[in-house]
């Protein structure tokens, strides 16, 4: 006699859970395993101590009672940005974005706004104190834009996922920093963040998601990071008239604008939808008295 031996509630309770759960597509995989890789390269990777001369910039000079002005007063392109995507976001119908992206959105221009304040504070008097603040409010947009990435070209919750890394590791990269002197998981969250930024461009965009230019937020903010290593050379280049640094916050806030043409294109489909609908003769008395008029105009 053959006994069948039936299995534990434990196994069967737990069998059920994981079929319930959603599988992961091939995309999200793709996309856990490059985070996994990242965060190994921030926990084993080699020390990468910051430089002795990190806070020697090369245009230094007070301007309106400004201290290091051109580099304080750029970040007013951060702002503009910021508010300006504030702007062009609550002008979206809500018909035409998913609630995920446009609150991956709202995250990413209201980090912009932090990213200003931050850097504008750092800058005034360049210290680690002031840079403190300068990273802990980029990693704000730097999560919005990760996670609109990944939302257009992998899936809504891809994109959660993302912004919820970023906003995580960030704070965690800033305290490392601080702590131990050691710059290598500051840099793979924003170089790594890049990067993967720059493999999603590579992606069709999915059904659905939003049509963003991605492969244009790369190479401008590739552009901004060497004007920031080059400050002292543009400097010179320049004949002291603007250094690479101050560029760099300019070219930086621009990485915003294909956010922004996405979002606007939205704002122009609404308005095209509309002006495309049929008129309505008005109902009720006018309308009865616009009949009438008609009809004894023509008997």
């Amino acid at each position: 006699m053959v006994c069948v031996m039936s299995s534990s509630p434990v196994t069967l309770l737990r069998s059920r859970a994981l079929a319930g759960l959603p599988r992961l597509s091939g995309a999200e995989t793709g996309l856990l395993l490059g985070a996994a890789a990242l965060l190994a390269l921030a926990l084993f990777g080699p020390v990468l101590p910051a430089s002795a001369h990190q806070h020697d910039f090369a245009d230094q000079r007070t301007l309106w009672g400004i201290p290091c002005a051109l580099d304080v007063l750029s970040n007013l392109a951060f702002a503009f940005a910021g508010a300006w995507g504030w702007w062009v976001l609550r002008r979206v119908p809500s018909a035409t974005l998913d609630a995920t992206s446009r609150a991956l959105a709202a995250l990413f221009f209201g980090g912009l706004l932090c990213t200003a304040a931050g850097s504008v504070l750092y800058h005034w008097q360049p210290q680690d104190a002031g840079l403190l603040w300068d990273r802990l409010g980029m990693v704000l947009p730097f999560a919005g834009l990760l996670g609109l990435a990944a939302a257009s070209r992998v899936s809504a919750r891809a994109g959660v996922a993302a912004a919820g890394a970023v906003l995580l590791a960030g704070p965690l990269a800033v305290w490392a920093w601080m702590h131990n002197g050691n710059l290598l998981p500051w840099a793979v969250v924003q170089l790594g963040g890049l990067l993967v930024v720059l493999v999603l461009a590579c992606l069709p965009r999915r059904v659905g998601g939003l049509a963003l230019h991605l492969g244009v937020v790369v190479v401008l903010y590739a552009l901004a990071k060497l004007l920031e290593a080059a400050d002292h050379s543009v400097f010179e280049a320049t004949g002291g008239w603007v250094s690479g640094h101050s560029l760099k916050h300019v070219l930086a806030a621009g990485a915003a604008w294909p956010v922004m043409a996405a979002l606007g294109s939205l704002v122009a489909l609404r308005h095209s939808d509309a002006a495309v609908m049929p008129r309505v003769m008005p109902s009720g008395q006018n309308g009865a008295h616009a009949v009438g008029v008609a009809r004894r105009s023509g008997a």
